[in-house]
């Protein structure tokens, strides 16, 4: 007997927890169409308020700017960004790209010295290997 009792308020304890969930979405799902709408109106009010006047657009009814509204979240996103969270696939992408730079930098700090270089060696270097192009094509 007292194994039904046990089972019978648990199932009772479930039942409620479900049921509670349940209107618990229920009520956050309404509340976000009412959001919505209600930014939707927001949005109409000020297009009527502003545009016409700095623009010389026309007015709008609440339906077009529901529209206008859905239009610009796909033309330019739904506002989720571009994170990658912590050590995402960019973090990393950007960590070689400074390594790699870094040495493309490195590669590069010797050229400071090629001026130096061809003003004292470069111009002989280059007259000694004319001169042996020439005595190539003579001979």
């Amino acid at each position: 007997m007292d194994y039904k009792n046990h089972l019978e308020k648990r199932m009772k304890s479930r039942a409620e927890y479900y049921v509670t969930k349940g209107v618990k979405i229920f009520f956050f799902i309404v509340l976000a169409i009412a959001f919505l709408l209600l930014m939707n109106y927001v949005f109409m009010l000020l297009w009527n308020w502003l545009m016409p006047e700095l623009f010389a657009l026309s007015t709008i009814d609440y339906w077009k700017a529901l529209g206008l509204i859905v239009l610009a979240k796909i033309i330019f996103g739904f506002g989720f960004g571009d994170s990658d969270g912590p050590g995402g696939k960019k973090k990393i992408n950007k960590k070689r790209f400074e390594e790699k730079k870094c040495s493309w930098r490195n590669d590069f700090s010797d050229w400071k010295h090629y001026d130096a270089f061809w003003q004292e060696e470069g111009e002989k270097a280059y007259q000694d290997y004319m001169e042996r192009k020439r005595n190539e094509n003579i001979s």
